[in-house]
């Protein structure tokens, strides 16, 4: 998910149009999987703060970081039961020790990442989660069938240029994530898709 970062304000409306108003139903889903009271979640790229504060709602110890300091303002500004930190994604070792956290989420950050940082952002999940702890990536993602995949590119192309000149707000679409968590070690690998074009894919670290 690319955005202009002088336009914060106007994220939570360009995602809730891109996904056709249906992304808070993903911030409680994600919640769903992976929070639970006193449990430890770091939330990557966690933009304005939506699966950050459904975590906590929840009754987890959240820390939110996103390397866009407007965007933490608006989260901030939403919730103070979070704790917001202004942190990339390859400086999570820096902050977080080896098995420190119950539970990794990443909502629309991974399509800003290039596949390189995805990958590391992976790896360091895995190494920061406790046994048992899980994972959870939510994002775009487009058909694998190449057919499929045309006739989503032409359909989904006039409401991006309508967020586009509305907030300044798109998205990329990533690849399934399937086979690098299974090469890294996560066991329960989960798939759901909330509508065709998104998924949320989960993941456990081995006990």
């Amino acid at each position: 998910m690319r955005r202009l970062e002088s336009t914060p304000d106007r994220y939570d409306r360009g995602i809730n149009l891109l996904s056709g108003g249906r992304i808070g139903s993903v911030y409680e889903r994600i919640a769903e999987l992976v929070a639970r009271p006193d449990a430890d979640v770091l939330d990557i790229g966690c933009g304005t703060g939506g699966a950050s504060i459904a975590c906590a709602a929840r009754g987890a110890n959240v820390v939110g970081i996103d390397r866009d300091a407007g965007m933490l303002e608006v989260a901030a500004s939403k919730s103070s039961s979070v704790e917001w930190a202004e942190l990339d994604a390859t400086e999570i070792e820096d902050r977080f020790g080896p098995e420190s956290l119950d539970a990794v989420v990443s909502c629309l950050a991974f399509s800003e990442m290039s596949q390189q940082v995805q990958d590391y952002t992976l790896s360091i999940a895995m190494s920061r989660l406790r046994p048992g702890g899980r994972l959870a990536v939510a994002d775009e993602i487009e058909p694998e069938e190449p057919g499929r995949r045309v006739w989503y590119r032409l359909r989904r192309a006039p409401v991006v240029a309508l967020t586009w000149l509305l907030t300044q707000t798109t998205t990329r679409p990533v690849r399934d994530l399937r086979t690098p968590l299974s090469e890294l070690g996560f066991t329960e690998i989960a798939s759901e898709r909330p509508w065709p074009s998104f998924q949320i894919i989960t993941g456990v670290k081995p006990s």
